[in-house]
């Protein structure tokens, strides 16, 4: 084809611009593409040397930032969905927001979920997504029956646990360096409500939340809300929430009549950058013990939306402008179970003497994982998003180095800034998936900043 068809049938490539994810850093220079067809993305690799996909743009860091985008937005058709059987194909650009419109209504849910429904299909298996049910149902991956995937070359191949089962464990948590993700066929989740019986449990230290945590290991869902400032016999001090999905019978009167309603659009936006300086150690400290002790003296078991239980910061749009122009990192480690408590002691007391406040604070409890460069493990997970400081990247370099000694890991999908030692150490398999890539014949087309910055292939 010539040069002729290429510049009338294919989508424009837009100038060189700041393109930035979600926690606004790093802003690079790059151009980005848009494809509509598996031919219009096969014209546009054959004549783009390096690239990388890219969604919806909300990953913490530089996982899916490079000179060129290929953006999947445009690419989200739901191709098919078995409402019997519970299983939905769709292209890589369906959000997660787009698939609960269509599921939730006929009694299904989605096996895993992460924090925001606002993520592509296909992002959440290139990061191989986990949620508040990773213990014991383990992350998205697990739950994907076949992957159609374009390689460097534009062949499309379908792999799935039982068919080019190397191909698959690449891509499942291989943050797009395998190829560009098409299609996606997941197994759902069967439910009787939208709704969640949430029971809240009070912890007065870090010690007390361990021990609930195991206690309440059985919980299909489970998350606690931690504070990282609070110091001495309340270091660590949390409220644990647990979960499980509402059957019909056991809904209150006034739910039973939207007993399967999907969710709202936010309703609430935030519509400036607010100054750097408003969340620090004290706004924040005032801040989570308005929190700890609202939820102190609140009900502790009821029934909610899982609009509202899986997705809070949802209900605001563009509440990462609470971080100002800078923006802000968010660091997010898991450590094993046999040093957690150790671990998270250790890491909290780090963050608390430095008086860099973490507006967030998220402990988890995850199973092991599946794919060479997935992140889970079974151990203690914590997440914390910290505004950029001139002080901060001291501070996690520091932490780093304890996540490290206690043979843990930093979620790739929130990183913008670990060391590439520091990645070959938390990661052991990665020489496992190096080795099967270059085995495959990779030229390394997709790269990224971050696949860049730590070698990984």
């Amino acid at each position: 084809m010539g040069a002729h068809f290429l510049r009338h049938s294919l989508p424009r490539m837009r100038k060189f611009s700041k393109i930035s994810n979600w926690n606004r850093y790093p802003r690079v220079d790059a151009s980005v593409k848009s494809f509509r067809t598996a031919e219009e993305l096969r014209e546009l690799l054959d004549i783009t040397p390096q690239l990388i996909a890219r969604g919806a743009g909300l990953s913490y860091g530089d996982a899916s930032l490079a000179n060129v985008i290929f953006s999947t937005l445009q690419f989200n058709k739901i191709l098919h969905f078995d409402k019997v059987n519970g299983i939905i194909t769709c292209e890589t650009g369906v959000t997660l927001d787009e698939l609960l419109r269509v599921i939730v209504p006929t009694g299904w849910f989605l096996p895993v979920t992460p924090g925001t429904k606002f993520i592509t299909l296909g992002g959440a298996v290139a990061a191989d997504v986990h949620g508040k049910n990773h213990h014991n149902d383990g992350s998205l991956c697990r739950y994907v029956n076949k992957i159609d995937l374009m390689l460097a070359n534009g062949e499309i191949i379908s792999c799935g646990p039982t068919e080019h089962e190397t191909t698959f464990n690449q891509t499942c948590g291989g943050m797009g360096l395998s190829g560009i993700i098409l299609q996606v066929e997941l197994r759902l989740k069967k439910m009787e409500t939208a709704f969640i019986k949430q029971k809240n449990i009070i912890a007065r230290n870090l010690e007390e939340l361990v021990r609930m945590l195991k206690e309440n290991n059985s919980s299909t869902y489970s998350v606690a809300w931690i504070d990282c400032i609070a110091s001495g016999s309340r270091l660590g001090r949390s409220v644990l929430m647990l979960g499980e999905h509402a059957k019909i019978d056991e809904l209150p009167d006034k739910y039973k009549g939207r007993s399967l309603l999907t969710h709202r659009a936010p309703k609430l936006r935030l519509p400036v950058d607010l100054p750097s300086f408003t969340l620090n150690s004290y706004s924040v400290g005032l801040f989570n013990n308005a929190y700890y002790y609202s939820h102190l003296f609140s009900r502790k078991e009821f029934f909610v939306h899982y609009d509202k239980f899986f997705y809070p910061l949802d209900f605001i749009k563009d509440w990462n402008k609470l971080y100002g122009r800078r923006g802000f990192l968010q660091y997010q480690f898991v450590i094993p179970r046999g040093r957690g408590e150790e671990g998270l002691t250790e890491i909290i007391k780090k963050i608390s003497g430095s008086r860099l406040a973490s507006f967030l604070g998220v402990l988890k409890l995850l199973g092991p994982s599946d794919h060479p460069l997935s992140f889970a493990m079974d151990g203690y997970t914590l997440a914390l998003d910290f505004p950029i400081t001139n002080q901060l990247f001291g501070l996690l370099d520091q932490l780093d180095d304890i996540v490290v000694a206690c043979e843990g890991r930093i979620y790739l999908a929130k990183d913008a800034r670990m060391k590439m030692e520091t990645f070959h150490k938390c990661y052991r398999r990665q020489a496992h998936f190096r080795d099967s890539m270059a085995k495959r014949g990779g030229d390394h087309k997709f790269e990224s900043l971050l696949s860049k910055r730590l070698a990984i292939i």
